[in-house]
């Protein structure tokens, strides 16, 4: 599975949405991926899943979230 960390974007103020976006865009078809926040992404949970995908969030331990996002079936 792939993985897209942007924690270092949201620690230094960042927005990721469009990386984020453009990562999604070049996953091939039926593949998901790994993504790593400072904080739980509600609104991109919801954004994707209007892409056909199904995110799962969990928290670490260190305060950070690991969001397995696969396709929908």
């Amino acid at each position: 599975m792939k993985e897209l960390d942007v924690r270092p974007v949201l620690n230094a103020g960042g927005e990721p949405f469009d990386e984020i976006m453009a990562f999604v865009a070049d996953l091939p078809q039926g593949e998901g991926f790994r993504l790593w926040a400072t904080f739980k992404p509600d609104p991109l949970l919801a954004v994707l899943a209007h892409k056909g995908y199904q995110g799962r969030a969990m928290e670490m331990d260190d305060g950070s979230w690991a969001v397995d996002f696969v396709p929908a079936v």
